[in-house]
């Protein structure tokens, strides 16, 4: 007996190293057949994001309807198909540390041109736009891991200031379009060639950046600082620079919490030279904001708030105010708009994921959530317009439904109605959207 349980158990860890070899064989036998194409292939990351999107609106869509609001509350109702976002992403692996990643994005589907030859012209060629949109490179750079605490990338970087610049896949909020407040007022997707160092814990992470400041000369009434980051030059004007950071923190199981900020200045970030009378005129931009994520159960709630403050807005405003304007100068990038000292975004959403007491629909991903959103943002919260732009500041709250087959697939349909003081017109819409997000390799 007892030579039994020893002849046995003798077999067993032979039976137990044998297969450990013929393991180890077969790993290196992979690794030595492994081609050059197959090094390539195993070190190559494919993803991204897109979205489809239909809306009716029921409201006046003429351009003078909040100068002259009486003249156009009864107007029909408008609609619109969009392709608001559709993202490829890629990335490398080169090994020890070095990493490269991009982003290529068709906002709106992109644009398009034809050359035709014009029989009305006398067959002159002409040069036409077929359809309206933008392709751009959102993100370039490559980065290098000394550690997963320390982590320095440069390139085309997202500048994760707020919520939604964090969190900008169409399967991290539940609105068919991005969270108005945030993607009104501030860049978003906020993007531009800087320097990162970043890193993360369990429970926490944090980003820190230098950039190029923003350009004052870009900013408007209602937009306040959003186009600020773009450049319709060959180049990034970076006279004025800027710094941003971010702090996450999970200790909370379920539950995300962090802060973001930016400061830098944004006037003489521009081609156009400014006299003696604008010496002193920084035109320093200072953004604070708070977000939160929870998900409990079947609970799942966000939140931020944002606040704003530009200096020498007043100067900033006359100095845009006399950009030259003639036709030599038609591309010239200020909207002759004021701009406020100040602005504003607070918005929340919660939901409930009534699949959250199915293990099995746990486990594939699928979601059935009902929710409500709500926000309040005002590009002149402070400034000498605030009276003349009042219907900058807007209410807008949604309700609707989010269905998720699978985890990286979402369906989506809302109601939603902005609420503008009197006189101006509430501006309610109903949407539906289907949109993805993953990634396939």
């Amino acid at each position: 007996m007892f030579f039994s349980k020893r002849f046995v158990t003798a077999m067993a860890v032979m039976n137990t190293f044998a297969w450990q070899v013929v393991a180890q064989e077969s790993q290196t036998t992979e690794k030595k057949a492994e081609t050059p194409l197959q090094k390539v292939w195993n070190r190559l990351s494919i993803g991204g994001y897109g979205e489809a999107v239909m809306t009716r609106n029921f409201y006046s869509d003429h351009f003078s309807r909040y100068k002259f609001p009486e003249s156009y509350a009864d107007d029909d109702s408008h609609g619109r198909f969009d392709l608001p976002h559709v993202v490829i992403n890629l990335g490398y692996d080169f090994g020890r540390g070095w990493k490269m990643g991009m982003e290529i994005e068709f906002e709106h589907g992109g644009t398009e041109t034809a050359v035709e030859m014009d029989p009305d012209e006398a067959g002159e060629y002409e040069a036409e736009t077929e359809k309206g949109g933008e392709v751009a490179l959102e993100q370039f750079w490559i980065e290098k891991e000394f550690l997963p605490t320390v982590v320095l990338r440069a390139g085309e970087i997202v500048v994760p200031v707020g919520a939604t610049n964090a969190h900008h896949l169409p399967t991290q909020f539940f609105t068919v379009y991005r969270p108005e407040g945030e993607s009104t007022i501030l860049p978003c997707t906020w993007h531009q060639v800087g320097i990162s160092l970043y890193g993360r814990t369990p429970s926490w992470g944090y980003e820190v950046q230098f950039l190029s400041g923003l350009d004052s000369d870009r900013f408007g009434a209602e937009c306040f600082v959003h186009y600020g980051a773009t450049s319709s030059y060959e180049f990034k004007i970076a006279n004025k620079y800027a710094a941003a950071l971010r702090v996450d923190n999970y200790s909370v199981p379920g539950l995300r919490l962090s802060v973001s900020a930016y400061a830098g200045r944004s006037f003489r970030n521009s081609l156009m030279h400014a006299g003696e009378s604008y010496k002193d005129v920084e035109g320093a931009l200072k953004i604070g904001s708070f977000d939160f994520a929870l998900r409990k159960g079947g609970v799942i709630a966000r939140g931020n708030f944002d606040w704003a403050h530009l200096s020498d807005s007043k100067k900033i405003n006359v100095f845009n105010n006399h950009y030259p304007t003639h036709t030599s100068q038609d591309g010239q990038p200020s909207k002759h708009q004021p701009v406020g000292s100040d602005a504003m975004i607070v918005g929340g959403e919660v939901g409930y994921n009534f699949f959250s007491n199915s293990a099995r629909f746990v486990e594939e991903g699928r979601q059935l959530i009902l929710f409500g959103r709500y926000e309040h943002y005002n590009s002149m919260q402070e400034g000498d317009s605030k009276v003349a732009y009042a219907w900058v500041k807007k209410d807008r709250f949604a309700l609707g439904v989010n269905y998720y087959p699978m985890r990286e697939v979402v369906v989506k349909a809302e109601y939603s109605k902005r609420l503008l003081d009197n006189p101006y017109n509430d501006e309610p819409s109903v949407s539906l959207g289907i949109a993805y997000s993953g990634w396939f390799k």
